[in-house]
């Protein structure tokens, strides 16, 4: 636990390039979690506009905060909950990743609350994904999906020029 307290505190990992491909990491990470969609029956549907998309967050932080969201789902919708991934290149630079699922809906608005949940666990995914969204220059948002279920909007923003 100290760990992931740790992790969520950090603003951005040191000695790295605050740089990343978001079409590369968002493409491999929902690859990963295919795996587990498939073993509980769920649908994925995932959409990425072609790379390179560069946005200001390094390739390991996006990959956690990636992780997060989709852990997310996995954790708080019951197996066979279908789930989709889009990502959209930003007319000014950057992208807009948005997770979205078939579930129950959000518990409440205090999803965003550091270190709250209702479901059990550490309530520290979110927080972790607002904080990689905002150390890139972009933003975070929750709400009803068109299912009716949870849907994430995360906003990245662009690469700096080198």
């Amino acid at each position: 636990m100290d760990q992931v307290i740790a992790e969520a505190r950090r603003p951005v990992r040191e000695g790295m390039t605050a740089s990343s491909d978001a079409a590369a990491v968002v493409a491999e990470r929902a690859a990963f979690w295919r795996v587990l969609a498939e073993d509980t029956d769920r649908a994925v549907i995932l959409d990425v506009d072609p790379g390179p998309l560069p946005v200001r967050l390094p390739e390991a932080d996006l990959a956690d905060a990636v992780d997060a969201l989709l852990g997310n789902v996995f954790a708080h919708t019951p197996d066979g909950t279908p789930f989709s991934v889009t990502l959209r290149a930003e007319p000014g630079g950057g992208a807009r990743l948005v997770v979205t699922d078939a579930g129950s809906g959000l518990p409440g608005d205090d999803v965003l609350a550091r270190g709250s949940s209702s479901a059990g666990s550490s309530g520290l995914g979110l927080d972790i994904v607002r904080r990689s969204a905002e150390a890139s220059g972009g933003g975070m948002r929750v709400g009803p999906g068109p299912d009716g279920g949870a849907q994430v909007v995360v906003d990245l923003g662009p690469a700096e020029a080198g």
